[in-house]
This record gives structure tokens, C-alpha cells and sequence, in this order.
């Protein structure tokens, strides 16, 4: 078997690997597209706003929020998923590989996206904190600074240990399980008689966790909401945890 992303550092590998793609292709562009409308109503974004899209995979995003006028980058660990994204390049809409807990010399941004739970990948409490410092130096003073993050409390509480999937003719069996403070789920299958086996993992931080991570780093919190229509966050109900931040 290929076990290909068991070591700290698994979304270099997994998410850079077509199987992730494959997986994951039926995501809700329409659902997508209707938080971003409700988002940018919340925070009232300037027209022609420069914005970043911070661990922007292939660019769904990025490419939705171009289309709406906007000046947007999209930047992504994964090298693949970049090379597809810039097809779709254009005057206004640009994108890169790049560590999201590093900044990107020299830019400055009216607004940050982090969309999807697209952080919490590392296990070093450093490197999540080295992702909102980044954000903090290329966010403008009067920025706008968004997390998409999951509800951890419900994601526990209903938790489906087991599963599989059938994708384009691949058998993908899923387990999910809580350890060490993180939520982890193991992909197995195969493909043309090869075992493949990847892993991915998200700290499980809860509303407390960002608040002090986030403080830590120069941001309060502007408003907290619990789902893509942008409803207050409820703990034991909400689908999501999205926090609008600016800087002190």
C-alpha cells in the first residue's frame, strides 16, 4: 500500500494528488456562491476590492468572486492545483503557489479569504498562529479578514465513523476519529491493483480557540455566524463557524 500522507506535513501530498480532486468533485458551487453573496453583503466590500483567497485550491472561489468585479488572488500550497487554476487567469484574477503561513512579499489586500476549513492543517500551534500573522501583515488597517471554519462540536457529536463512496469508478473508504485534539480521517482504496492510503487532519478548535489564537495576532472579532446564510452561530447546531476579523 501507498501511504502517502502520514507524515506532519499530509496536505503537500494529498491535496496536491488527482484522487483528492476526484473525490471531492461534486462540491455545492450554487451553496458556494450564495455564502459568498451573503458574505459580501455582511462586510460591505469596496468595489474593485483587492482580495485574497488564502488556500484557494483550484480557484472556485477565487474565479466566482473575479466574475463579481472584484481584483482577486488566489494562492494554494499545491502546485497542481494552481497550474489548473491558471487557466482561468485574467486581468483580474491571478493566482500562485504559496505557504499560506508566510506572507506574499510586497501585497496588500482589502480583503482575506480563508473558505472551506482551510486552516488548522498543522500541528504545531506556531504554524496555525504563523498563518493569521501572515494575514494580519497583508491585510490593509481597515481590512476584512474572514475564516470559514467547521463547527467542531457538532462535527464530533456527529461523527459517521465509517463509509465508503464510490467515485468514477473508484472505491473510497472513509474513517473518521478524534485524537489528540484533532479530527482525523483516513482515505483508503485502489486504483489500477495499486493500495493507496491518505490522511487528512484539522485541529478541533472551537470558538474559544480562535479567539485567543486570533487576539494573539492583532484581530477581534467583528461578527460570528453559523452557516452560508449567515445565521448566528449556535454551538450545538450550526454547520459552520464563520468569524469576520479586523485589526485592533
Amino acid at each position: 500500500m501507498q501511504n502517502v500522507s502520514k507524515n506532519s506535513e499530509w496536505f503537500k501530498t494529498w491535496f496536491d494528488s488527482p484522487y483528492y480532486h476526484k473525490l471531492y468533485k461534486d462540491r455545492n458551487d450554487v451553496e458556494a456562491q450564495s455564502f459568498l453573496r451573503n458574505l459580501l453583503n455582511k462586510i460591505k466590500a469596496p468595489e474593485q476590492a483587492e482580495i485574497l483567497d488564502l488556500a484557494c485550491g483550484r480557484g472556485r472561489h477565487s474565479r466566482f468572486l473575479s466574475s463579481l468585479g472584484f481584483n482577486v488572488t488566489g494562492a494554494d500550497l499545491s502546485p497542481s492545483s494552481i497550474e489548473w487554476a491558471k487557466k482561468y487567469e485574467s486581468d483580474h484574477l491571478h493566482f500562485l503557489v504559496q505557504d499560506m503561513r508566510e506572507p506574499i512579499e510586497g501585497a496588500h489586500f482589502n480583503c482575506i479569504f480563508n473558505l472551506f476549513t482551510s486552516f488548522g492543517y498543522f500541528t504545531n500551534r506556531n504554524d496555525n498562529i504563523n498563518v493569521l500573522s501572515s494575514a494580519y501583515k497583508m491585510l490593509d488597517k481597515e481590512g476584512c479578514f474572514v475564516i470559514d471554519f467547521l463547527n467542531v462540536s457538532k462535527i464530533i457529536d456527529t461523527l459517521i465513523e465509517k463509509e465508503c463512496k464510490r467515485v468514477e469508478g473508484l472505491d473510497f473508504s472513509i474513517e473518521r476519529k478524534v485524537e489528540n485534539d484533532m479530527i482525523i480521517k483516513e482515505i483508503r482504496f485502489e486504483d489500477a491493483g495499486v493500495q493507496f492510503q491518505f490522511t487528512e487532519k484539522v485541529q478541533a478548535f472551537c470558538l474559544n480557540d480562535f479567539k485567543s489564537m486570533l487576539q494573539e495576532s492583532g484581530f477581534i472579532i467583528k461578527g460570528i455566524f453559523g452557516d452560508y446564510n449567515m445565521n448566528p452561530f449556535d454551538e450545538e447546531r450550526s454547520d459552520r463557524l464563520i468569524l469576520i476579523c479586523k485589526k485592533k
